[in-house]
């Protein structure tokens, strides 16, 4: 396990980074004199641009320096390994945190093209119909002059270009399966602050079901899960659905935190290394409070990372019935360094893998009862249609 990082599963960021041997302090305030080394490579490009460069107001060694890296990072074709400059790397802290500016999308690939890896709860995304797996093809925003395809764009660009001033409008051209042609989806910005999770009591058939949605796994979850195992007890409710649908993941200690007040010891998820060096993740001691329960677990397509972690475990571990549709499938592991100058380093170190060390990764999570959401009311009762038959699974 890394020593003094913070291991994240987490599917927007991560960076392989070999620097020049030049160190930046403090924060940037406009353009500096940035000494590149004595790379003769290097020297000569920058000697030309700075001399042949029609352009001369727009050189800046700065975005050059920040450039030369993200290159490099480039270069190694991972969609999940990018360099964040210092501005986007406050964005990616404000998107974890769980409250930040934007439309509410997490974004990933979808065989290479950039797409909406779930539209966040409550957010301009969702109440658009954004649905997991719609392609980006392109990004405008007329007031900022945006007007980008986003073929070979990296996830850390196309946040930094979808986020802005809230108010303002942004506009995304998608392409969604089983549509004949793309279409555009016009978003006003707004303040996103994503509660991690929520819960509401439902009664069907005589049965009290604890509904618990899971959005994300934040910074704010283990305050709001805490919440959220008290009310279950309090209710006695005789059947807890997990629902993990567009739960885009997030830190990987609160999926083995939830878990392990289901399941009372072993493992819930290892970490597997390029050099298949295997580390296991058991579960937390004095947690264990809902042991015994009942439950099912809710995934789709836009479930990745934890929630896939955590939808596998529970089944394995305690043979608990997911229903929906195969999750997205984003196994790998993100370690995140904070660098000088503000700047974030990122970077894939290793592959998820369930109990039974299956891997996640480009694979997801299969449902035991496959149900094809509607992503409205009627989705509910598609749920409580299967209740008889879980239940006699559970009585068996």
């Amino acid at each position: 396990m890394p020593t003094g990082r913070q291991v994240r599963n987490w599917s927007l960021v991560a960076l392989v980074l070999v620097i020049f041997h030049v160190f930046i302090l403090g924060k940037f305030t406009g353009p500096v004199k940035i000494d590149f080394g004595n790379d003769p490579l290097i020297n000569r490009v920058q000697g030309l641009l700075n001399k042949e460069f029609l352009y001369k107001d727009r050189i800046n060694t700065q975005d050059m320096y920040y450039g030369s890296i993200k290159g490099m990072v480039e270069s190694l074709d991972d969609p999940y390994t990018v360099f964040l400059p210092p501005e986007e790397n406050k964005m990616s802290q404000e998107n974890l945190a769980g409250e930040f500016g934007g439309v509410g999308i997490s974004l990933g690939y979808k065989d290479g093209t950039l797409a909406v890896m779930s539209p966040l709860a409550k957010t301009p995304a969702e109440k658009a119909g954004l649905r997991a797996g719609d392609l980006i093809i392109k990004i405008k925003d007329e007031a900022n002059g945006v007007d980008v395809d986003t073929a070979d764009i990296t996830i850390s660009k196309a946040v930094e270009l979808i986020r802005g001033k809230i108010g303002t409008n942004v506009i995304l051209n998608i392409f969604r399966e089983g549509e004949n042609q793309p279409f555009e989806v016009e978003l006003t910005r707004d303040n996103i602050v994503v509660a991690s999770v929520e819960m509401e009591m439902k009664e069907t058939m005589g049965k009290k079901i604890a509904w618990v949605k899971m959005y994300k796994f934040s910074e704010r979850l283990e305050e709001e899960w805490g919440q959220v195992v008290a009310n279950i007890k309090s209710e006695a409710s005789d059947l807890i659905v997990l629902d993990l649908r567009n739960n885009p993941g997030g830190y990987l200690d609160a999926s083995v935190r939830i878990a392990s007040d289901f399941v009372t010891d072993g493992a819930i998820v290892w970490q597997k290394s390029g050099d298949g060096q295997l580390i296991e993740y058991k579960t937390e001691k004095n947690m264990g409070r809902l042991v015994g329960s009942k439950m099912v677990v809710l995934v789709n397509e836009g479930s990745a990372s934890a929630s896939e972690i955590l939808a596998g475990a529970l089944r394995q571990r305690l043979g608990i019935k997911i229903l929906g549709k195969t999750s997205f499938g984003k196994g790998t592991v993100q370690a995140t360094e904070e660098i000088v100058g503000g700047s974030g380093l990122h970077v894939t170190i290793a592959k998820w893998l369930l109990p039974d060390k299956a891997e996640i990764d480009g694979v997801g999570v299969d449902p035991d009862i496959e149900i094809d959401w509607s992503y409205d009311e009627g989705d509910e009762q598609k749920v409580f249609d299967q209740l008889d038959k879980l239940f006699n699974m559970y009585d068996q």
